[in-house]
């Protein structure tokens, strides 16, 4: 008789629009349906994956999304000569079945999607949830980042960039030549969409 071990994880990279990240896809879900940012250390704790990465120097950096880590470096540091070893930290990682998120600690840091329709969300703000949810979420994290919904007051749609899409060169043109004109041609009452970095 065979006998099998724990699954043989396989890590690969993508670059990203982002020269500062880069995307770490996995054979295997890490955070199912769902996607959460690190942006520093301190709010790692709900994540044993993302605490441990904090623990490489050139590390800045951590979002984690179903079957994929963006890692955001130092400036510095150059990719080529830190990917194999993240590569291999996270293969091994996985392989031993490590925790990737505690969902207990989620509540205290709540980074949870805000893009989930929510019964009193009015109906403009309905649709604009939908439209994220629906075209803008898989585009992006085609791209390795998250664009989660803060508020929308007066025409003005407020998003928060995550990922790679914080800090990216090129988000400004994603948000104002792609997500703006696809807002405004497809709910009329909106009139501006802006963004904060986490």
């Amino acid at each position: 008789m065979i006998k099998t071990g724990s699954p043989v994880i396989s890590i690969y990279t993508e670059m990203t629009p982002n020269p500062e990240t880069m995307k770490f896809v996995a054979n295997k879900l890490l955070y199912p349906g769902k996607s959460i940012d690190f942006p520093d250390l301190e709010n790692a704790k709900p994540s044993p994956l993302a605490t441990e990465l904090f623990g490489f120097p050139f590390i800045r950096a951590v979002f984690i999304a179903s079957n994929f880590v963006t890692l955001t470096k130092t400036v510095e540091t150059d990719w080529n000569d830190v990917i194999p070893t993240i590569r291999q930290f996270l293969k091994e990682y996985l392989e031993e079945g490590k925790v990737v998120i505690n969902e207990d600690e989620i509540a205290t840091v709540k980074q949870e999607s805000t893009n989930v329709v929510a019964a009193d969300d009015d109906d403009v703000v309905k649709r604009i949830k939908e439209l994220l949810e629906n075209y803008v979420k898989p585009a992006v994290e085609m791209d390795g980042g998250a664009i989660q919904f803060k508020s929308y007051n007066d025409g003005i749609v407020n998003l928060m960039l995550q990922g790679s899409c914080s800090g990216c060169p090129s988000s400004m043109i994603t948000l104002k030549a792609g997500i703006e004109g696809m807002m405004k041609r497809m709910i009329p009452e909106v009139k501006e969409v802006v963004a904060e970095a986490e």
